[in-house]
């Protein structure tokens, strides 16, 4: 089965990187649902690379990240980027091109 235009293929290796600024209450928060989204959507095939722009600012300027949490969804497809705490499990779903599991208890309506 081929998948959808613009959807990533169901067996697509992922290469995420957050990054966060310091133990804030949003960069954790940012980090759990991250987590909690690999392992529920996308389980032994993604990469999470997590970078806290206060010890690796160079690595912040490089990707032109002015605002933290930021993920980046560096494969597959096109670059994507989300700034906030990944809190509206819809939204990060659609920037990584996943469908929403109708059972996933952290889905807003």
């Amino acid at each position: 089965m081929e998948p959808e235009q613009g959807q990533p293929a169901p067996d697509a290796e992922y290469v995420l990187h957050l990054y966060i600024a310091g133990a804030t209450p949003n960069s954790a928060q940012a980090v759990r649902n991250l987590h909690d989204i690999c392992q529920r959507y996308l389980p032994g095939r993604c990469e999470v690379q997590i970078v806290d722009i206060y010890q690796q600012p160079e690595l912040a300027r490089q990707q032109r990240i002015v605002a933290a949490p930021t993920l980046v969804k560096k494969e597959p497809g096109l670059m994507r980027y989300l700034v906030g705490d990944l809190s509206d499990r819809r939204r990060v779903l659609n920037v990584l091109g996943l469908k929403p599991d109708p059972n996933d208890p952290y889905l807003h309506d």
